[in-house]
């Protein structure tokens, strides 16, 4: 009797085991890749609850969720021979569970090895003022190439994008001095439009004074009420010869006939 209770017990001890081993759960976000005898079964399990066969099957699972890659500083040479240091993240998430575990041995280290290279290749074909101005472009440019190697691994990369781009002393006071310069040429240019917008309404006005010369008069008497407005004692007021002249010559004829 205690001898079949113990083979019992060892019977249902084993079960227990055998359960255990063989019932299995994926999450939302997990598929379950089987290896059965190692041959691969097509369809990947999960999610929720599967069961295995102990010892025939082997599962390694898969995460479906978007990975950060972040690519470390690369050294580059611009095609302008500016040496800069750059580093860059991607995003990407796996679409095929089976590729990506039979198709290359390790997805993560695959993945980062060409991101690396493929930044090296592009920024060294783009010189410096496009690596800075134009960095949509190139994160288009890094995103086309890298999803394009990494497709038949099963994997598809979404975004790519350069962070930081590190650039010597040197060039960054050199890139300074640039910027100053192109700064006091705009200035420069500001203020060559003023004058020049200056000169054409004076020269309209002048066309106008020509051809109402009371509107000389109108402006010498603007000018007088704004001279006096101020604080100064002494106004000197200019006026055309013209405007006095009849009251020179009353002055000059009236004194002969005095002395007659």
């Amino acid at each position: 009797m205690a001898v079949g209770l113990v083979i019992l017990a060892v019977v249902l001890f084993f079960l227990v085991l055998f359960l255990i081993s063989a019932v299995k759960v994926a999450r939302e976000y997990e598929r379950g890749i089987i290896f059965r005898l190692g041959r691969l079964l097509p369809q990947p399990k999960g999610p929720g609850l599967f069961l295995l066969i102990p010892i025939v099957d082997r599962m390694v699972r898969v995460d479906l969720r978007t990975i950060t890659l972040n690519i470390p500083p690369q050294e580059v040479i611009t095609k302008d021979n500016v040496p800069v240091r750059v580093n860059a993240v991607a995003y990407f998430r796996i679409v095929e569970p089976k590729d990506a575990i039979v198709q290359i041995e390790n997805f993560m280290v695959a993945t980062s090895q060409i991101a690396q290279t493929t930044l090296r290749a592009v920024l060294g074909q783009h010189v410096l003022d496009e690596l800075l101005s134009e960095r949509e472009k190139i994160n288009a440019i890094l995103q086309e190439i890298i999803d394009g190697a990494t497709g038949p691994w099963g994997i598809k990369i979404s975004i790519v994008e350069v962070k930081d781009v590190e650039i010597p002393a040197g060039m960054q006071r050199a890139m300074a001095r640039q910027a100053e310069a192109e700064r006091e040429r705009r200035a420069k240019i500001i203020s060559a439009e003023g004058e020049f917008q200056a000169a054409e309404r004076l020269k309209d006005a002048a066309v106008v004074i020509e051809e109402h010369p009371v509107a000389l008069q109108l402006r010498y008497l603007q000018t007088l009420i704004e001279i006096g407005a101020g604080n100064s004692s002494t106004i000197i007021f200019p006026a055309p010869i013209d405007l006095i002249r009849p009251f020179l010559e009353r002055g000059s004829g009236s004194t002969p006939s005095g002395n007659s």
